[in-house]
C-alpha cells in the first residue's frame, strides 16, 4: 500500500470542494511565519469524518462505513536543530499555546483535558511505532507547530483524531519517515488512546486513507479500506444539534463505560456457551464470541436468550468471574476510572445487542451500494441504526433525536446520529434534487429557534448544517 501523498498542489488535496483552501493556506503560513520569525517548512492536513453506519463497533473489530469530509486540520512545522522543544500553537487565540520537551517517552498529561494532548499522542505515536517495529529511532529535535482546524470539536465529525493523525503526518514528514497509510492508520489510532479514550480505529483509518468520491468499508486487524460507490441520485447532509459531548472529558461515564461493558459481555456470553472460566476472561471482543456461534443474525439472538435485562451489578459480575473487576482490568487506567465513579451496573445484553445488529447493518448497507441499491432500503437501514444507538446503547441524547426526526419530517430517506453520540451531529440521506429544499426546512424547523435564541449565529448555518461529498484523505503539502 502507498504512503500518504506529498503534493505541492492543494487544488489536487480538494479538488472540487476547494472552497477558500488558498486563502486559508496563505493565512495559516502568514500567521505562522508572523509568531515563529520564519517560513514552515511543511504542512500535513488530515480530515474529519461523518460515519454513514456502523457506530461504536470498531472498537469490537467489525466493519464500518464512514467516508471523509473536506472539513479538515492542517498542522505546520517548521524543524528547529538546535532545540529540545515542541512549541505548539493554535491561530485560533482561544487555543493557547504549549510548550513540550521532544522526549517522546512522556506521559501525556490528561488529567489537564488540554487541547495540545492529541497533538503529544500524535507525535509520540510515530516513535511508538518504530520502537514497536524494531527500527532505529531517528534523534529527537525541536520542532515549531501551528494548527488550523475547521472540523467543530464535540460536533462527532473526528476532531481529535483528525488533529492526531494531521501531526503524526507532520511530523513523519519533518523526520523524513515514510510509513505505509494502513501503518498510520493503525499506529495513530493506538496512540490517541494516550488521551485517555479507548478508541477503536475508524476514525483514524478513513482520516488517512479516505479518497474523493468514494465511502470506505474499513475492516480491521489489520486496517485495510474497500471503495464503497454511493448511489447515483443521492447526497448526505450533515447537521449540528449543537450539544456538545467532549469524548475525553466524559469517557469514563459513556464511551469508555460502553467498551468495558462490551468486555464484559463478551467474557460473560462465551461463559453462557460453556466457555470455561478461565478461558473466558481472555475474550476481549464481541467478535470472538461472534466465531464460536456463527452469524451476527445467531450471535444477535443468543446475547438476547443468554444475557439478562437490565443491569448486571458488580458484585453480581465479581461472583460470576471470580474475581475483582479491578484485577481483570489493572492494565487499563481509562478502565479503572470508570470502576471508580460507575454507580448504575453495566448493561450487558442491550450493548451486545446493538453490536450484532449493528454490525450485520453494515454490511447490509454496503452490499445495498453494490448491487442495485434502493434508497428507501438504504434509509431504513440508517433509522434502524438511530433507534439501536439511542434504545440499546444508549449514546443518543435529546437534540440529537430532534435533529433525526426533522432531517426525516422533511423529506430524508434516513437519518440517524454520527460519531460517538450523546451530542454532536446527524447524517441524513436524501434525493439529490431534494437537497436545497431538505436543507431549507431542516433550517426552518431546527436551527431557527437556536439562532433567535443566540444559540448559533445566522452566518455559523453554513457550518452547522450543510451537504458533503466524500473526500481525500491525509496529505502532505510543501512547496508552497
Amino acid at each position: 500500500m502507498t504512503g500518504v501523498p506529498v503534493v505541492n498542489d492543494i487544488k489536487v488535496v480538494y479538488g472540487d470542494q476547494l472552497g477558500d483552501a488558498e486563502e486559508r493556506y496563505a493565512r495559516l503560513i502568514a500567521t505562522f511565519e508572523e509568531q515563529y520569525g520564519g517560513k514552515p517548512d511543511l504542512l500535513a492536513r488530515s480530515p474529519g469524518r461523518v460515519n454513514l453506519i456502523g457506530e461504536h463497533i470498531d472498537y469490537e473489530g467489525y466493519s464500518v462505513l464512514p467516508m471523509a469530509l473536506a472539513l479538515d486540520t492542517i498542522v505546520a512545522v517548521k524543524v528547529d536543530v538546535g532545540s529540545d522543544k515542541l512549541i505548539v500553537s493554535n491561530t485560533n487565540p482561544e487555543y493557547t499555546t504549549k510548550e513540550f520537551s521532544t522526549d517522546p517517552s512522556q506521559q501525556v498529561d490528561t488529567a489537564s483535558l488540554h487541547w495540545t494532548n492529541y497533538c503529544m499522542c500524535g507525535y509520540k505515536g510515530v516513535f511508538d511505532f518504530l520502537g514497536e517495529s524494531g527500527k532505529a529511532l531517528p534523534d529527537a529535535f525541536g520542532l515549531k507547530i501551528m494548527v488550523d482546524g475547521r472540523v467543530p470539536t464535540g460536533s462527532g465529525l473526528s476532531s481529535s483524531s483528525a488533529l492526531t493523525c494531521a501531526t503524526a503526518v507532520a511530523v513523519m514528514a519533518a523526520h523524513q519517515l515514510s510509513f505505509t497509510k494502513a501503518e498510520v492508520a493503525d499506529f495513530t489510532c493506538k496512540c490517541e488512546r494516550h488521551s485517555g479514550t479507548q478508541s477503536g480505529g475508524m476514525d483514524q483509518a478513513i482520516s488517512i486513507m479516505g479518497e474523493v468520491g468514494v465511502a470506505k468499508l474499513v475492516d480491521f486487524n489489520p486496517v485495510r479500506a474497500s471503495d464503497v460507490k454511493l448511489p447515483k441520485g443521492s447526497a448526505f447532509l450533515i447537521g449540528n444539534c449543537l450539544a456538545v459531548s467532549n469524548k475525553a472529558v466524559t469517557a469514563h461515564e459513556r464511551y469508555n463505560l460502553r467498551v468495558m461493558e462490551c468486555r464484559l459481555a463478551s467474557i460473560v456470553l462465551a461463559m453462557e456457551l460453556g466457555v470455561a472460566q478461565a478461558e473466558a476472561l481472555e475474550y476481549s471482543t464481541l467478535l470472538q464470541v461472534q466465531k464460536l456461534i456463527g452469524s451476527l443474525e445467531e450471535s444477535e439472538k443468543a446475547a438476547d436468550k443468554l444475557l439478562h435485562d437490565g443491569a448486571y451489578t458488580k458484585v453480581e459480575l465479581e461472583e460470576k468471574l471470580g474475581k475483582p473487576l479491578e484485577e481483570l482490568f489493572k492494565g487499563s487506567p481509562a478502565s479503572l476510572l470508570v470502576l471508580q465513579h460507575n454507580t448504575k451496573g453495566f448493561k450487558l445484553h442491550d450493548r451486545s445487542v446493538h453490536v450484532y445488529s449493528e454490525a450485520a447493518r453494515v454490511h447490509k448497507f454496503s452490499d445495498e451500494c453494490a448491487a442495485n441499491p434502493s434508497l428507501q432500503r438504504l434509509g431504513e437501514l440508517m433509522n434502524a441504526s438511530h433507534e439501536s444507538c439511542r434504545n440499546f446503547y444508549e449514546c443518543s441524547c435529546k437534540e440529537l433525536d430532534e435533529l433525526v426526526e426533522a432531517f426525516r419530517s422533511c423529506g430524508a430517506i434516513g437519518a440517524r446520529l454520527t460519531g460517538a453520540g450523546w451530542g454532536g451531529c446527524a447524517v441524513a440521506l436524501v434525493e439529490l434534487d431534494m437537497v436545497d429544499s431538505v436543507l431549507s426546512r431542516v433550517k426552518d424547523m431546527f436551527f431557527k429557534a437556536r439562532i433567535e435564541s443566540g444559540r448559533l449565529l445566522e452566518d455559523g448555518i453554513s457550518e452547522a448544517l450543510f451537504a458533503s461529498l466524500p473526500s481525500s484523505g491525509a496529505a502532505i503539502l510543501k512547496g508552497f
